[in-house]
């Protein structure tokens, strides 16, 4: 699996598995799934309440932890200084990890005007060995602008709602410019997207499926993405996708389907 390097001796699977409302009860089996197909980056969230479930799968697979890349990010309610290493420790207990390879401000939540102070506290969250990489999600260009005023570090990661009638361009650039990891949630936009006339063009020139179509390109344009599904078949469909090379003139032909449409919340209201 190609890795991309996040700084600090940190890499990151380019291709991993979400569990993006994953039902709790539904979440060992998905990991324990994608796991066995061979996914060895997961991404889970404290707001998304299957923590436990990720760190079930793990303790069952049996895979020593360095072989894993796991990520987790902090619930809005825990912005704050004296908030974020509570929610640490409550997140490392519920996956009963001793460290996660990467841990995110889930969403800015300008209202809060709290994620300056917020990101600034989690620096201490490496020094202490509980994060190997700290990063942010769903932060727009102005919210990273605000960050390097206040002088403090340049996330090496930003994951955002990213997929081809969302493409990202001015962010994504923004991004290449700052040495930022572009990483997408919701990259297939809720599956939607797979019925475009493009993609299942693709899908048949290229002997794949549309979802595969979608991932390659997500590949192609150097994002790491995090499909979910619970579907063991579907699960190793989009594993599968790592095989599938785009042709530069495909690759734009999907860009080109951009329409600036939303899956999920703006990052401007969230929080």
């Amino acid at each position: 699996m190609a890795t991309i390097d996040l700084g600090n001796s940190v890499s990151i699977p380019q291709l991993g598995f979400g569990v993006f409302q994953v039902p709790p009860e539904e979440t060992k089996q998905a990991v324990l799934t994608a796991l066995e197909t061979g996914y060895r980056h997961i991404d889970t969230a404290a707001m998304y309440r299957n923590e436990a479930g990720v760190g079930e799968a793990i303790r069952e697979f049996g895979i020593d932890r360095d072989e894993l890349f796991i990520t987790t990010k902090l619930v809005n309610d825990d912005h704050g200084r004296q908030k974020v290493a509570g929610a640490m420790d409550a997140s490392l207990k519920r996956l009963g990890l001793d460290y996660v390879d990467l841990y995110l401000i889930h969403w800015p939540c300008p209202t809060q005007n709290l994620y300056v102070e917020t990101w600034e506290a989690m620096q201490s969250l490496v020094e202490k060995s509980q994060a190997r990489s700290v990063g942010v999600s769903n932060f727009r260009i102005e919210d990273l602008d605000r960050l390097a005023r206040e002088g403090l570090p340049t996330p090496p990661i930003n994951q955002v709602e990213l997929h081809p009638w969302l493409v990202q361009q001015q962010l994504r650039s923004y991004h290449d410019e700052h040495n930022i990891v572009t990483e997408a949630w919701s990259p297939l936009a809720k599956a939607d997207v797979l019925a475009d006339p493009t993609i299942t063009e693709l899908a048949e020139t290229n002997d794949a499926t549309p979802a595969q179509v979608v991932l390659a390109w997500h590949l192609a344009l150097g994002n790491v993405v995090i499909p979910k599904s619970v579907t063991p078949s579907r699960v190793q469909e989009n594993f599968a996708a790592t095989g599938v090379t785009l042709t530069q003139d495909e690759v734009t032909a999907v860009s080109a389907l951009d329409r600036g449409e939303r899956t999920g919340p703006d990052p401007a209201e969230m929080g």
